[in-house]
């Protein structure tokens, strides 16, 4: 049950930042993986921070979101230097 969490749970935070972010959009899978990965950056960050995200969906969500959505303005900045 915990993959399946962590899949759902990623998956929607990867639409929500694609959605949020410009040149976020890149398919399911690509929008699963970059929320899946934000979760991990997003706690990451929180903690350099001191700040507790909270163990409920909500919190995950939000730590995931903030997290993909640095990986997205990370990759437009990567991509738009190499054009």
């Amino acid at each position: 049950m915990g993959l399946i969490y962590s899949l759902i749970l990623g998956l929607i935070a990867g639409l929500l930042a694609s959605w949020i972010m410009p040149g976020g959009a890149k398919g399911i899978i690509w929008n699963t993986i970059l929320g899946l990965v934000g979760g991990v950056v997003g706690g990451w960050v929180f903690s350099l921070i001191g700040v507790t995200e909270g163990s409920g969906f909500w919190g995950q969500l939000v730590v995931a979101v903030i997290g993909a959505i640095i990986l997205i303005a990370i990759y437009n900045a990567i991509t738009k230097r190499k054009r």
